[in-house]
């Protein structure tokens, strides 16, 4: 009877909107209606990108320039994830602050799937820049300043999540760790992006040495840069909603069974 309502008539019905959880006769209709949190053009667009991204980053032409060579295409790749990866970071610090001025758990379920996603992509980001120094540098791990302050900075993250498996008290573990969010996300702009710059750095952008926009990068480059970061972005918020949509449902479950 439930799921027959969510797949028939929730196509015509305008009482089950995002939000409306009144509205809702039964436990997975509630979750449903709550949890439609990213258009699903949005998803088409996401998709559509990235397979344009790896299409392109991997088979189109690219400056040939010294030492980086074929290695350039890790721009299409890790610096995007890096971008993904702070723009996650930022909207769970929106969230966190938002918890400690109006304390809804919504917000703090918001916060930490935007963390752990954001914390996936830094992962990826490290390896796919490990992957690009083994062939520039000549090794994976070069104890590179961009290199230390971006796994310091995922460690600091580690520590978020410590903290939140540290504590029972849910309404305690919600506001530690909103607030330790926000102290994370300040420690994180420094290290990756200003004192690697006060270094010696081997890293393009780092140490005096320019950035990747400095050399003469062609516009077939940035044809498929600029879409890869909109991509894996949009990827990233499509992995949030689903996080969300997760644990929503396995609440409800949970409070069903009490």
């Amino acid at each position: 009877m439930c799921s027959s309502r969510i797949f028939g008539e929730v196509k015509t019905s305008k009482q089950y909107t995002v939000g409306s959880r009144q509205s809702c006769p039964c436990l997975l209709q509630s979750a449903y209606c709550q949890l439609i949190s990213m258009k699903n053009w949005l998803k088409i667009v996401a998709v559509v990108l990235l397979v344009y991204v790896h299409i392109g980053g991997l088979l189109f032409e690219t400056p040939r320039l010294n030492i980086l060579n074929e290695t350039i295409r890790a721009l299409y790749f890790h610096v995007p994830m890096w971008f993904g990866m702070v723009l996650l970071y930022l909207l769970s610090v929106y969230y966190a602050i938002k918890y400690l001025r109006n304390p809804l758990h919504d917000y703090d379920t918001k916060s930490v799937a935007y963390a752990n996603v954001g914390t996936a992509f830094g992962i990826l980001g490290m390896i796919t820049g490990m992957l690009w120094a083994n062939y520039t540098w000549g090794s994976p791990w070069h104890g590179d300043p961009k290199q230390k302050g971006a796994a310091i900075a995922l460690l600091v993250y580690f520590a978020y999540f410590v903290l939140r498996g540290s504590l029972n008290n849910e309404e305690q573990r919600a506001r530690l760790s909103s607030i330790y969010n926000i102290f994370a996300f300040a420690t994180m702009i420094p290290l990756i992006f200003i004192i690697p710059r006060l270094d010696d750095s081997m890293h393009p952008g780092s140490g005096g040495n320019p950035g990747f926009n400095a050399y003469d990068l062609d516009s077939r480059m940035r044809l498929i840069f600029y879409p890869a970061v909109i991509a894996w972005f949009l990827i990233g918020l499509w992995i949030v909603s689903l996080r969300v949509r997760y644990k929503t449902i396995e609440e409800k479950i949970l409070e069903s069974e009490l």
